[in-house]
């Protein structure tokens, strides 16, 4: 079992594409931490600390792309979406450039640092912006070929990572626009993303054992949405979930909701943080208290069952 920060993959990646000369990297003084460093000890000459001015590093990576360059930009997922929100929309969105904004150490999983820094509703923020694409990657593996893929693509990205380390258990590849099914089951299906798409599938590997079958599908794309594979796996099941490190305003619950609402009605029940901000503790703990557990994700099923 091995786990590691899906935030390293974004590193390894980018040195991986640096011996294309098109590609800058652009950090907000946070390279360190956001693994961008790598990039900046492989390719000094096409690496921008901007320092701590997300909204100025934004305008910046606007004016690379201009120009013709693929521009990679990484912050703390709390301030490259909140802070810079206004220059993502106007210089990147608005002009539908091609930049690909990583926003690491996402949700409460960043611990100590408290609810000022834990981006809670960032995925909302950026599926809301039109021509903004957002990918939540599982885990390292996922990671690591979405940045890949990314790379390949044109258009606004939004990329989320995560500062702790977790399952690196993927092995199929990454797509843009496609959700993977993981786990078949008819009992009910969980939607998931980023680092707790694992607690989904250890939770139905337990309901499994009392013949509960659930099926879990990691929708590493949120925006644009598997329109296909949502309706194949709610079609084929009697209740529907959501789950994701994220407020349930916003974020995949409410894709999934919505898409669902128009295409095949169904009652969905969105696991996440329940509109609030976090607080500091060590990310076990955070998880346990907002119910980020395989028994909390097991009660919420065995009782929707139940009044099903």
């Amino acid at each position: 079992m091995e786990y590691k920060a899906n935030r390293e993959a974004y590193g390894k990646a980018l040195v991986e594409l640096g011996a294309n000369k098109n590609i800058v990297v652009l950090d907000a003084d946070l390279s360190s931490s956001t693994k961008s460093i790598d990039f900046k000890k492989a390719y000094p000459e096409r690496f921008f600390n901007i320092g701590i001015a997300e909204l100025n590093m934004v305008d910046i990576a606007a004016g690379f792309a201009l120009e013709g360059f693929k521009v990679f930009a990484s912050s703390f997922a709390v301030f490259i979406t909140g802070r810079a929100f206004e220059a993502v929309r106007q210089s990147i969105c608005y002009q539908n450039l091609d930049v690909v904004l990583c926003g690491s150490h996402a949700g409460i999983s960043v611990g100590e640092d408290g609810g000022s820094h834990q981006a809670v509703c960032d995925i909302s923020l950026m599926r809301s912006l039109p021509n903004m694409q957002v990918i939540v990657p599982a885990d390292y593996n996922e990671t690591y070929k979405a940045v890949i893929a990314l790379s390949k693509h044109k258009g606004p990205f939004y990329l989320r990572t995560s500062r702790e380390k977790s399952l690196n258990f993927t092995t199929h590849d990454f797509e843009i626009g496609r959700a993977y099914i993981l786990k078949e089951g008819s009992d009910a299906c969980i939607f998931a993303c980023g680092i707790v798409v694992d607690l989904a599938l250890k939770a139905s590997l337990e309901l499994e054992k009392e013949n509960i079958k659930v099926a879990v599908v990691d929708v590493s794309t949120i925006k644009p949405l598997d329109a296909d594979t949502v309706r194949l796996c709610a079609k084929n099941s009697k209740l529907i979930f959501t789950l994701e490190e994220h407020s349930i305003i916003g974020g995949l619950g409410s894709a999934i909701s919505e898409f669902l609402s128009e295409n095949l009605p169904k009652n969905v029940v969105r696991l996440g943080i329940n509109d609030t901000f976090g607080q500091s503790g060590t990310s076990a703990d955070l998880f346990c208290e907002y119910g980020f557990t395989v028994n909390n994700i097991i009660s919420n099923i065995k009782k929707s069952l139940k009044n099903d």
